[in-house]
């Protein structure tokens, strides 16, 4: 029999990974960025302080990277635990997720340790640790030259090669000469645009603005020096600058690939709509051969409300989570159908409008006879408030509790420190990136039987196991 403190630590810990997988700290179409930001910032200080060794299980857990890194900070700033086997755990996640922690996310993180004056001697060997473990530190120092220099001085790490490398981070343009290469770039940008177009496109656009270089130039003669995330994040606008660019949709994640589609007149999703549906269908089965994931009879209720939209901060995300999630459903499912808010009998012109009326689409999806049904919205029923959960409700109460409901949500409550729920009778669970449908489900399992603190403390330990078997 589970004690009250058990009960309420496995909530407090699923709460947690919940808001970890879908927020990060922007504005939502609800919500100011700054009331996520002071949300986040409390659920880490609670429960780093009152459940250490499970909060440094958690980035094995499949939270986003925003978060990753916000647990890597906490974990940093407060030194390494007593116990020794606590600590040799600790420390191989700390490193293992700081290695696959985006580049300038990893750097961002140590820049803000040097910020916060942390220099213990944990921090210390990370910091060293991973500066000379970079495959190409000088390339690191040319993009994120900032936060290099400072975690350097501040961290004395010894650079390796090249040997360069300390007169570019600490001299900067006052060496007259450097014979590598793309350092040499990098000083002659200084007083010529010429030069600006062999670095980096996020180091060029502030040489850029420094020679007042016209947009419309700029872009099309760096385009060579985009990453392929760069080229399909500016689509928008070399679109307004009438810059035709090459967009490979084989290398995008399924989220952006879903965002590039929607950012598309609907005439060009008419016209590539072979080449977009079988982009879309290939990436999904991508996912699914990184995390497996096997679905029977899936219904699919789907919000393509106005609030769809999304914030200027996350244009038409949580639209691009509903397609993304279709794209997976249909991958991994023997059949997969969707319910939408608004008929809509194409998703690929899909487009956001109208109310959240989750109700009459959860009742087809019902009649339908599924084995699961999955709600992606953003939580805000209007159409009207509370029907979708008196339609759960009334459906077990006569049913059972067959087929499983459970609500999706690609938006953070900072009010509620969790995705807005529909109601009691649906359990909700945040889903920032469809990719991470897989993950969610598990945990979707996990917390609609009868919760236990062993079971929630045994499932971050398999994640910790396996991030660390997978660690070079």
């Amino acid at each position: 029999m589970p004690t009250r403190e058990d009960i309420v630590a496995s909530e407090d810990l699923l709460l947690f990974v919940n808001a970890c997988f879908v927020c990060t700290g922007q504005s939502e179409y609800y919500g100011p960025a700054g009331a996520q930001s002071l949300s986040l910032r409390f659920l880490h200080r609670y429960i780093g302080g009152n459940y250490r060794r499970l909060y440094a299980r958690t980035l094995a857990a499949g939270i986003n990277h925003h978060n990753q890194a916000l647990v890597l900070r906490t974990l940093l700033a407060s030194g390494a635990p007593a116990e020794p086997e606590a600590r040799a755990e600790e420390g191989a996640l700390i490193a293992a997720a700081l290695r696959r922690l985006p580049a300038h996310r990893a750097w961002k993180l140590l820049g803000a340790l040097v910020r916060d004056r942390v220099n213990n001697r944990r921090a210390r060997a990370v910091a060293r640790a991973f500066a000379q473990e970079r495959r190409d530190l000088g390339f690191d120092a040319l993009k994120y030259r900032r936060h290099v220099r400072a975690v350097v001085r501040h961290f004395h790490i010894p650079l390796p090669e090249p040997e360069e490398l300390p007169p570019f981070l600490f001299l900067g343009r006052r060496v007259r000469r450097y014979r590598t290469e793309r350092f040499e770039a990098w000083r002659q940008a200084w007083h010529s645009e010429e030069a600006l177009y062999a670095l980096p496109y996020t180091v060029a656009e502030g040489f850029a603005a420094h020679h007042r270089v016209p947009r419309a130039r700029f872009l099309e003669r760096i385009q060579p020096m985009m990453t392929p995330g760069e080229r399909s994040r500016l689509m928008k606008t070399l679109g307004r600058h009438d810059v035709s660019a090459d967009v490979d949709l084989r290398r995008m994640p399924l989220t952006r690939l879903c965002l590039y589609v929607l950012s598309l007149p609907r005439d060009q999703r008419e016209a590539r709509r072979a080449e977009l549906e079988q982009a879309l269908a290939r990436c999904a089965e991508g996912v699914l051969a990184r995390r497996p994931l096997r679905l029977g009879r899936v219904a699919l209720v789907l919000d393509r409300s106005r609030s769809a939209r999304g914030s200027h901060q996350k244009r038409n995300r949580p639209l691009a989570v509903a397609l993304g999630t279709l794209a997976l459903a249909r991958a991994a499912g023997q059949q997969a159908r969707a319910f939408w808010t608004e008929d809509c009998n194409d998703p690929l012109l899909i487009d956001a409008s109208g109310n959240t009326s989750l109700g009459r689409p959860l009742l087809d999806a019902l009649d339908w006879q599924p084995g699961l049904v999955l709600i992606v919205s953003d939580g805000y029923e209007n159409g009207p408030p509370g029907a979708a959960d008196e339609v759960a409700r009334i459906h077990h109460a006569r049913i059972g509790r067959r087929p499983l409901i459970l609500h999706l949500n690609p938006v953070f409550d900072s009010e509620r420190y969790a995705p807005r729920g529909l109601g009691p009778h649906i359990p909700t669970f945040g889903l920032r990136d469809a990719e991470d449908l897989p993950a969610v489900l598990q945990l979707a399992r996990l917390a609609v039987g009868d919760l236990s603190l062993a079971d929630v403390e045994a499932w971050l330990g398999a994640c910790a196991a396996r991030l660390l078997e997978d660690a070079p």
